[in-house]
């Protein structure tokens, strides 16, 4: 369902004040048709990790197709006033942007797709102040879902194989953090949710139980228990824990007994609390003696993959995983830190443009910028940052842009693709978007891609990627004539 159709308000306001007064500046300039390259990136793996998890585009092309300043939002810009009462924006230019129609070439990586630090998650070229304009929005959009879907990839892996249901909203950051993070997760290998909308909107399954206060408010356990079951006599999972768990494990034994020859399908228990490798374990042991052998036994309690792996390795019987707070939340590391950066402008002819820093990490990477990757028949091999523009060698170096003594020599020869792809052209939708279990499946089988060592939690190998080597070369010149510049 497109972003238009959840919020029925226009979207072109939502950026920041800087964007506008940015854009009023190249305006006021007469630079705002000039030709400009941005890049979507981040600088380092979420939670630690070894691999990122791309995700967001789809609402980043709807949200483009309907770039378009109404009425109310040209009325709003209007009436803002400067820091001594006066109109902050000329009236022609007000005009200017209500006829403003996008017109951007936008290159992206696929949802799903496993990214690395300073590769372009997407690349937008045309009119400076159009290219400007579209920045918050895109990280906004972007930074949130790669976040949300590499939390859940994480968390699906250490689940191995097991279910793992979204279980989130009610922790959530707001209605749109509940609904944009349940379809990220559902990319990054969540296999259900529990939140409706979010079902309804994206046709994710949608999964749950039942709360403590439905046990609360019956007169006994096994009342609650019974009159779930006959409310739904082939989906129940009963929640065991509201006073004592393993005396609820038995009720819940049981009331289906009871029910069984009305039809009953025992679906599962739940456990919230305590300590749930021994209480799944004896819950399994009292299942399996009573004959319910395909009972699953579903765990809650602030999981993460972390626990989720300690919880394995320690024998416990659980076999689906509610995820809440710390998935929904990306809770150990709330935000990604994507950046959008200049590289290049053009006057006649291109100039490329650097960001320079104190910290090597925040130096930004100059030119016009596609991402190559290398493989085999099982492997992902490394990743080359280029310059579309400058020839490449027949047998390419890979230079880790923070340790200049990690190279990579790639064979000539070697198989490779290209991770951006055409997305829009001046202006124009071109990208077919894949239905969202497509997405999910593409996210599998590009991390089943990875070596394990990449994809483990702890002090993970880092995979190879890098800037070209003659990429590397320039942009080494470019910072050393900058700063001999800034030191006259």
């Amino acid at each position: 369902m497109a972003l238009s159709e959840i919020y029925s308000t226009s979207l072109s306001l939502l950026t920041d004040l800087y964007q506008l007064t940015m854009a009023y500046g190249y305006w006021k300039q007469g630079m705002a048709e000039r030709e400009a390259v941005f890049h979507l990136y981040f600088r380092k793996h979420p939670f630690g990790g070894g691999y990122t998890v791309a995700a967001g585009l789809e609402h980043a092309v709807e949200y483009l197709q309907a770039l378009k300043f109404s009425d109310n939002d040209l009325a709003y810009l209007s009436n803002l006033k400067g820091s001594q009462g006066q109109p902050l924006f000329e009236q022609e230019f007000i005009d200017y942007l209500g006829q403003m129609e996008f017109s951007c070439d936008v290159d992206a990586v696929p949802e799903g797709t496993v990214v690395f630090p300073s590769e372009p998650l997407v690349r937008v070229r045309g009119p400076l102040l159009q290219a400007q304009l579209v920045e918050t929005p895109l990280l906004t959009i972007i930074n949130f879902e790669t976040l949300i879907a590499t939390k859940a990839a994480r968390i699906k892996e250490a689940a191995k194989g097991d279910t793992v249901i979204e279980f989130g909203m009610r922790r959530a950051q707001g209605i749109d953090g509940a609904l944009s993070a349940a379809r990220a997760a559902y990319i990054g290998g969540a296999d259900a949710t529990s939140n409706l909308l979010a079902g309804q909107l994206y046709d994710i399954p949608v999964r749950g139980t039942h709360a403590h206060s439905w046990v609360q408010a019956f007169e006994t356990e096994e009342d609650a228990f019974e009159a779930y079951g006959e409310a739904f006599p082939k989906d129940s999972v009963f929640l065991v824990d509201t006073y004592n768990t393993l005396e609820g494990v038995k009720r819940a034994i049981s009331v289906a007994q009871k029910l069984q020859p009305k039809g009953f399908v025992f679906g599962g228990i739940r456990l919230d609390s305590g300590d749930l490798t021994y209480l799944s374990q004896q819950a399994r042991q009292l299942l399996d003696e009573a004959g319910f052998h395909d009972t699953s036994i579903v765990a809650s309690n602030d999981l993460d993959e972390h626990l989720i792996t300690h919880l394995k390795q320690e024998g416990a019987k659980i076999n689906v995983w509610g995820v809440g707070t710390k998935m929904i939340t990306a809770y150990d590391q709330p935000a990604l830190g994507g950046v959008y950066k200049l590289a290049a402008i053009k006057d006649g002819e291109w100039e490329y443009k650097i960001k320079l820093s104190e910290q090597l990490a925040k130096t930004s990477n100059p030119g016009i910028l596609q991402v190559r990757r290398y493989y085999n028949q099982e492997r992902y091999l490394a990743d080359m940052i280029y310059n579309e523009l400058e020839p490449l060698p027949n047998t390419p170096q890979i230079v880790d842009p923070l340790d200049v003594t990690r190279r990579k020599t790639v064979e000539e020869g070697a198989k490779h693709k290209e991770l951006l792809v055409p997305v829009f052209q001046k202006g124009q939708s071109i990208y077919t978007l894949p239905d969202l279990p497509s997405i999910k499946a593409h996210t599998k089988t590009e991390i089943s891609r990875l070596h394990e060592s990449i994809r483990r939690y702890m002090n993970p190998h880092s995979y190879p990627a890098g800037l070209e080597g003659n990429l590397h070369q320039f942009k080494l010149d470019m910072i050393l004539k900058l700063k001999g510049k800034s030191d006259k």
